[in-house]
Formats: C-alpha cells, sequence, structure tokens
C-alpha cells in the first residue's frame, strides 16, 4: 500500500466514525422533540379536564380503540403517563450529553478541527465540520424545500 492510501482511508475511517456520531446524536434529539410534544399533548389534555366533574363523560384512544371513560378515569392515567414521559425525557437529555460529551473526547483524541474555523494547518490534517455547521445544513435544506401541500395557485 502506498503512503497516500493510508492517510485516505484514515481518514475516511474519521469521516465514518464522525457521521455515526452525529447520526445518533440527531436521532435522539429527534426522540427528545417527539417525546416533548407528547408530554405537552398530555399538559393541555390535563389543564381541559381538571376542571370538569369527575363523572363526566369523556373519550380515550387506546390503540387505536375510542374508549368512554370518566374524567375521574382519565386524569389519573394521563398523570401517569406524563411522568413516565419526563422520565424518558430526562433519560434521554442525559444520554444525548454523554454522547455530546463522548463526540467531543473523540474529536480530541483525534486533534481534529473544525471546518472553516482559522486557516488550514499540517498539523492538525483532518477536518471534520462541526455538529452545529452540519445541524444548520440540515434545518437549511429541509426549511428550503417545497412543501407539496403548499401551492402557490391560492387565490389573491
Amino acid at each position: 500500500m502506498s503512503s497516500a492510501q493510508v492517510p485516505a482511508r484514515k481518514q475516511q475511517d474519521l469521516q465514518a466514525t464522525y457521521s455515526n456520531y452525529k447520526n445518533t446524536l440527531q436521532q435522539i434529539a429527534q426522540k427528545i422533540g417527539d417525546i416533548e410534544q407528547e408530554a405537552e399533548e398530555h399538559k393541555l389534555v390535563l389543564e381541559t379536564l381538571e376542571p370538569l366533574s369527575g363523572d363526566r363523560k369523556c373519550f380515550r384512544l387506546i390503540n387505536g380503540v375510542l374508549v368512554e371513560r370518566t374524567v375521574q378515569d382519565v386524569v389519573p392515567a394521563l398523570k401517569t403517563n406524563q411522568e413516565g414521559l419526563r422520565k424518558v425525557l430526562d433519560d434521554l437529555v442525559k444520554q444525548y450529553k454523554t454522547k455530546q460529551d463522548d463526540l467531543e473526547k473523540w474529536k480530541s483524541g483525534f486533534n481534529l478541527i473544525k471546518t472553516g474555523s482559522g486557516p488550514s494547518s499540517s498539523s492538525r490534517p483532518y477536518e471534520v465540520p462541526s455538529l452545529l455547521t452540519c445541524m444548520r445544513e440540515t434545518l437549511t435544506t429541509h426549511t428550503n424545500q417545497e412543501d407539496p401541500r403548499i401551492s402557490d395557485n391560492s387565490p389573491r
């Protein structure tokens, strides 16, 4: 193997490892967003139901089936679910921070630098874009894509 292929291979391995970290962080962040949204929905429902009398009818969707219950039956179940969501959310945030710290340790272990953060140096041969840069690119890509549900043919 020539000496030019070794650094290229190592750079590919570093990029693959970095991409793996980045994808894992993105997946955890997506899960955190989903759980936060679900917890907010639980909060809104509880705020709506709590002032009502306990014997009032309400409906709850359980595994795709709409079930008739009373407020006094549903509120404790919703509170239990909300507590469970908070615990899961706390665990996911801890997991995200741990993975982010692992990424920073990994980057510092290989003396990696952020792309575009100063002049290139031969003492720092491998550049990996920062997570923030990648997230901005992802957000820009997703926000600049046209939504097929929205058309410009609306009446003016």
